[in-house]
């Protein structure tokens, strides 16, 4: 698939002290890439809910690279680092970009499928797999064995 990209705009209440975009916000802006592919790509939130599943997080991390101020033009991306063949486990990165080329954070989070009736990990049905197959894929993907 062609790169999935959202744009962002930095609002004032982003910031921080500092003048510069608060550390929880990159991860708000992770969830919000993640859920807007899934929307797109036919796995809503109430098809996950008719189909009682839900993502689940394991790890978050964000690395830190330039800062983000008000004003500057971001997007985020999303690409599929290492997954199981089921796609039952795992884990997406996320390019955080400011004013067209500059790095600004690598957001990266592993995780897994919820039963949302039983609140146990799954192996999620077909139209998981339907979708994240047409998730770009990060140049070092690998298979989880």
């Amino acid at each position: 698939m062609q790169d999935f990209i959202k744009e962002i705009q930095v609002r004032w209440s982003d910031l921080d002290p500092n003048v510069h975009l608060r550390h929880s916000v990159y991860y708000d802006w992770g969830a919000f890439c993640r859920i807007a592919f899934l929307e797109q790509f036919n796995l809503s939130t109430e098809v996950m809910h008719r189909l009682q599943i839900g993502p689940i997080l394991f790890r978050e991390e964000c690395v830190f690279r330039r800062e983000i101020r008000l004003g500057d033009k971001v997007t985020i991306n999303l690409q599929v680092l290492k997954a199981k063949r089921d796609y039952s486990r795992w884990t997406i990165q996320h390019t955080v970009i400011k004013n067209g080329d500059i790095v600004s954070a690598i957001l990266t989070v592993d995780g897994a499928w919820l039963d949302t009736a039983k609140r146990k990990l799954v192996t999620p049905p077909k139209e998981v797999a339907e979708t994240f197959v047409q998730m770009p894929t990060h140049e070092n993907f690998q298979w989880l064995d």
